[in-house]
């Protein structure tokens, strides 16, 4: 089972701007490098640390941050409309490699 964590507030979040998305998704790519830094600066370092993975929902994604692996700690991403998973809690380290190696093979049939 899996601890989840809010992001931490040292990492300033992007402010949603529909006027102006360009700009909008590069804070974004910006909070995502920022919030790895910070974790990484803290101590967590490891397999799959600083991994994003993703579980639909509605019409989007829930999406979280792996902040260490054993014990398995993840960190909810709250941009966009900040969708949670509520059975991220159960996800385990073995689910949580198959979802990066799905992703990841997904990502590379689409480049």
């Amino acid at each position: 089972m899996a601890e989840i964590y809010s992001a931490p507030k040292e990492v300033r979040l992007p402010k949603l701007d529909f006027s102006n998305m360009q700009d909008y998704n590069k804070d974004c790519n910006r909070y995502i490098s920022d919030l790895v830094k910070h974790i990484k600066d803290m101590g967590y370092k490891g397999k799959n640390v600083g991994e994003i993975i993703k579980f639909a929902v509605a019409d989007g994604y829930a999406e979280y941050m792996v902040l260490s692996m054993k014990p398995m700690r993840l960190i909810h991403i709250p941009l966009g409309d900040a969708y949670e998973f509520p059975y991220a809690h159960l996800i385990t380290a073995k689910e949580i490699n198959q979802r990066l190696d799905a992703q990841n093979r997904l990502a590379q049939l689409f480049k």
